[in-house]
């Protein structure tokens, strides 16, 4: 009997956004390396044009497609193009996500909270939609929203972010329940600190880092490349029973 390898993503159709750096990078290119056909999208189309172009001298296969989650024409656009041009969805990371304000929470002005919630919630609500769409028709397939930690526990001068992310984790609950149905899981991956341009306000000041790996009992932030894993997992028929699941990969900062 041949045991196929449940981590075999050979003819599957991923998107990733917020692919040209970072985490989402990171995800396209084990995504991948798994047999996955990547579409690396995220706002500048020259940033995700060199993530393809690695993956696919790599022996991968990848296209790029710029599309900015906060605008909804541009949403609307990505999945035409992608079913135009491949007919079918079958993963897609929700990564791509903005956090103007760092400060107190009550300093937060409209423009830095409207930015905020337009591409962290609503960016991510409707591309769960038109995924979950595309997806139906083709028979089913895995969403995996990127959250944070910070929407289980707020983090310091991070409010409207972590508040956008603990949004993401009942996004994740509420879909999984519905989609299930048809055949879509939805899925969430909760980083610690990860070292990335994104987090680069927190990594790089050290009284700020010192205070968060206090509480990371691994005593360390997390390389991109260590979330990619948990993604490919929930993206992978290895989760087939999975949906509605938020995995913590933060060194243990959830339970210290």
């Amino acid at each position: 009997m041949e045991h196929r390898n449940p981590f075999d993503l050979t003819g599957k159709i991923a998107l990733v956004t917020g692919a040209s750096r970072g985490i989402g990078e990171a995800a396209a290119r084990l995504l991948a390396a798994s047999g996955a056909h990547v579409v690396v999208s995220s706002r500048k189309l020259d940033a995700c044009q060199g993530v393809a172009d690695g993956i696919n001298a790599d022996g991968g296969s990848a296209e790029a497609l710029a599309c900015h989650i906060g605008e909804m024409d541009a949403i609307t656009a990505a999945f035409a193009a992608i079913e135009e041009k491949h007919g079918r969805l079958d993963i897609l990371v929700n990564n791509a996500a903005t956090n103007p304000h760092y400060g107190p929470i009550v300093d937060t002005d409209l423009g830095a909270f409207q930015k905020t919630v337009d591409v962290n919630i609503r960016g991510y609500f409707f591309m769960s939609a038109g995924g979950a769409k595309l997806m139906a028709k083709g028979g089913g397939g895995s969403i995996v929203n990127i959250a944070s930690v910070n929407g289980e526990i707020p983090g310091l001068y991070q409010g409207i972010y972590s508040i956008t992310k603990a949004a993401v984790i009942s996004m994740t609950k509420a879909f999984a329940k519905e989609c299930a149905t048809t055949g879509v899981r939805v899925n969430a991956v909760l980083p610690g600190a990860t070292d990335t341009k994104f987090a680069s306000v927190l990594i790089k000041n050290k009284p700020v880092l010192d205070t968060v790996l206090a509480h990371v009992p691994m005593n360390r932030v997390a390389q991109p490349d260590e979330m990619a894993g948990a993604i490919l997992y929930l993206a992978s028929d290895a989760a087939s029973y999975t949906t509605g699941a938020c995995l913590n990969v933060d060194g243990g900062y959830l339970i210290a």
